[in-house]
């Protein structure tokens, strides 16, 4: 590196760079070389003539205003020039705030003239926007003009013309100046992190093995295009979008180059034309040097994608590449053309061409974007003659997604496509399928459940989404009441027992039990084993198990296998037949509490269930703590909540004696926050039944179900009526509610010390 005279060291000393970043006013209009790095100056100031104290230096393309301001240090006079006049505006007020009188501010193009008093000993320019021929006039004869030539880019050279008389005359070429700025230092010019955040975030990231630009979006809460929008502003990249490059990408091309070397480097080949290879990557770092030796011949362009874009352009490409492996294996010259495989080939790729159409693939990934916005459950794909039906399940509800007007073929080439992911037969249409995949949006991760359904019309597809964080909802994330969450957690610390949550398929059961789980995960003196079919929820510190029908490992097979394993608490996901329950019920015998779901309606009802199943009485009433039984109701939207009138039908079915007097209830109005329904997530509304003496007696003695509900009651069931009032009064669900939770029957309060009939 070039030597740099003692006056331009003090004057880099005496300037400091943070005064001139940071400034709203950069996040659009500023990129490298108008915020150019310290090193930056220093080497300009190496490349050009030395800058005396009795001359007056024109700085073309001022920006943020560092690089006038350390020439302000070393000349008489400096004239500041930038088009973008609140760019300008803000230089200005930054050399008033620092004293710096000597810099006049232009706030206007060098081309539509500008008066001065006595020319330019030098002018520097750092943009390619202006021409040599304009600055000509601004030069004393003699002068030296010191400006950018050849590619526009972070790294162009800086080149020197003298004017003689009234022409420049070019002397030579200086050298190459490097404006660029990676990531972590656009982020701190733009005041999004300090040093210390990144500090930390760089140790995260690297314990992780994560990138640090999605640990840093994460700790920021930074919305993705927003942030990339901005990132490619400053590092000088265009910023493009997966829906429009999906219909122009081409799989041979990405067949080309090394998977391994394209995941690596974050680089997707997507365009090849007239000697340009155009890439993308979400890496704004990203270095294309190894790709420029490997194709020598061609000129690369790299542009920049979120990386919710890049992922949807992989997915697209390597599903292609799938699909066309599908079409090798299956679609033989041979075979007929009104075979099963021709027909799964033709309904997967394009226009005659043999490949999946990148269209179909992007279909699939934005309804999946769309289901997670919406923090949808279940996806249904559904197909009634020549009308596609596309619905997400939120809260509970179904909503059409009614922007997807896809016609029949379409459909059966999307149905394909996630058979494909799923690793399904795309060739069998005639029997249901059952698969999974992994959906990765930024640092979220979602387990697919796949269910393919035959009908009259065609092939359904139900997508179930689990969100997979390492961590369940905790006990008192429930919702449910402070007494309720007290003895279920004091049922945990037991040392043997069964408990049972129970309700109909989708009320919340495995995420209550999950809950318990939770909690033990995180005291940690307790071993926990699951049995899962499937395993919803991953949780950390947990043993879990998943049921293996097809080689035979059932649950009951799993439990025998658990007592073996020192366990202080063994979850069976659900007991669906004898043999599992008696497992159940011999585990908990052996000291180890035991958790499992059961359908049905409420908690004395499962008792009848258990029955049902060929249990004992006497080992139900010697090994059941209790029953949670639930639905689940919609909350109401903690931002727009405000009292509302009850509905008069509701309330006399709830008080046929008349509602208190006190009684209140709230609404939603409708916000942003919930779509305007009012209503945002749902709450577990429970029935609890905790075995007693008196219950225990009551099931040994197995009385008709009407007289063991009326035992019940006496001895402190807490009905779901209980529950679900709570709610209501407390604001958390509306009253409109109540209904969809509780049968007609249970609206009004129950009779207790009924009749007993021994």
């Amino acid at each position: 590196m070039k030597h740099v005279y003692p006056r331009a060291l003090e004057a880099l000393a005496a300037v400091r760079r943070p005064e001139f970043v940071a400034g709203a006013d950069l996040v659009h209009s500023i990129t490298g070389h108008s915020i150019p790095r310290e090193e930056t100056v220093r080497h300009i100031l190496a490349l050009i003539p030395e800058v005396e104290p009795d001359q007056q230096v024109m700085h073309v393309g001022g920006g943020s205003g560092y690089l006038a301001a350390v020439l302000a240090a070393l000349a008489l006079r400096v004239i500041y020039i930038d088009r973008n006049v609140l760019v300008a505006d803000a230089a200005k007020a930054r050399f008033q705030r620092l004293g710096l009188h000597n810099i006049e501010v232009v706030a206007s193009p060098l081309e539509d003239g500008l008066e001065l008093d006595t020319p330019c000993d030098t002018i520097i320019c750092t943009t390619f926007s202006v021409s040599r021929e304009a600055m000509l006039r601004y030069l004393v004869d003699g002068g030296h003009l010191i400006c950018l030539e050849g590619r526009a880019g972070p790294v162009p050279s800086l080149a020197m013309f003298v004017r003689k008389a009234d022409k420049l005359e070019r002397v030579r070429t200086l050298g190459w100046v490097d404006f660029n700025r990676n990531s972590e230092q656009v982020l701190i010019d733009l005041g999004m992190v300090d040093e210390k955040t990144l500090a930390s975030a760089k140790i995260e990231a690297a314990a992780e093995n994560r990138r640090l630009l999605d640990v840093l979006r994460n700790r920021l809460n930074l919305e993705e295009s927003a942030l990339y929008r901005s990132l490619a502003q400053q590092r000088g990249m265009t910023l493009v979008e997966a829906d429009q490059l999906l219909p122009k990408l081409e799989p041979e091309l990405f067949r080309r180059f090394s998977r391994t070397f394209l995941d690596l480097s974050r680089l997707i080949p997507v365009a090849s034309h007239n000697g340009m290879l155009t890439l993308v990557t979400d890496d704004p770092d990203a270095r294309t040097d190894q790709l420029e030796r490997m194709s020598p011949d061609q000129e690369i362009e790299c542009q920049l994608v979120t990386p919710t874009d890049f992922r949807r352009l992989w997915t697209s490409l390597d599903l292609t590449a799938r699909g066309n492996r599908f079409v090798a294996d299956h679609a033989s010259p041979g075979s007929g053309a009104d075979s099963t495989e021709s027909r799964a080939v033709n309904d997967i790729i394009g226009k005659g061409d043999d490949s999946i159409s990148p269209y179909l693939v992007s279909v699939y990934e934005a309804i999946l974007l769309d289901a997670v916005s919406a923090r949808a459950s279940d996806i249904h794909i559904e197909q009634y003659d020549n009308r596609v039906r596309i619905r997400l399940r939120t809260d509970g509800d179904l909503h059409d997604l009614p922007q997807y007007q896809l016609s029949p073929r379409e459909i059966k080439g999307v149905i394909n496509v996630i058979k494909l992911r799923a690793e399904l037969n795309i060739a069998e249409h005639r029997l249901p399928q059952g698969g999974r995949s992994r959906l990765q949006l930024g640092e979220a991760h979602y387990d697919l459940r796949i269910q393919t359904q035959p009908s009259l019309h065609g092939e359904h597809a139900i997508i179930r989404l689990l969100p997979q964080t390492g961590r369940a909802m905790t006990i008192a994330d429930l919702g449910i009441s402070s007494v309720i969450g007290a003895r279920y957690q004091r049922l945990l610390n037991n040392p043997a027992g069964l408990l049972l949550v129970v309700g109909p398929t989708g009320s919340g059961k495995s995420t209550t039990l999950y809950a318990g789980l939770q909690n033990l995960a995180d005291d940690g003196r307790r071993k926990v084993i699951t049995v899962e079919d499937p395993i919803e929820y991953a949780i950390d510190n947990i043993q879990q198990t998943r049921v293996r029908s097809d080689i035979g490992f059932s649950f009951a097979d799993a439990m025998r296998a658990f007592v073996r394993e020192d366990p202080d608490v063994i979850l069976v996901g659900e007991i669906r037949d004898q043999e599992t329950a008696l497992e159940a019920i011999r585990a908990s015998q052996t000291g180890h509490v035991v958790l499992s779901t059961l359908h049905c309606n409420d908690a004395v009802d499962s008792l009848q269930r258990l029955y049902d199943l060929g249990v004992h009485p006497n080992s139900i009433a010697g090994e059941l703590m209790a029953v949670i039984a639930q639905r689940l109701a919609k909350r109401v939207c903690t931002h727009c909540r405000q009292p509302a009138e009850a509905d008069p039908v509701i309330l006399a079915e709830l008080f046929p004696d008349g509602a208190p007097a006190n009684f209140r209830c709230f609404a939603g109005a409708g916000c942003d926050h919930c779509n305007g329904t009012g209503t945002h997530g749902r709450v577990a509304v429970v029935e609890y039944l905790e075995v007693d003496a008196d219950i225990r007696n009551a099931i040994s003695s197995q009385p008709p179900i009407g007289e063991l509900r009326w035992r019940a009651l006496d001895a402190g069931l807490i009905t779901m009526r209980d529950s679900a009032l709570d709610h209501v009064i407390e604001g958390v669900i509306p009253l409109s509610e109540v209904p969809r939770v509780l049968p007609r029957e249970r609206m009004a309060p129950e009779l207790r010390g009924g009749r007993r009939t021994l």
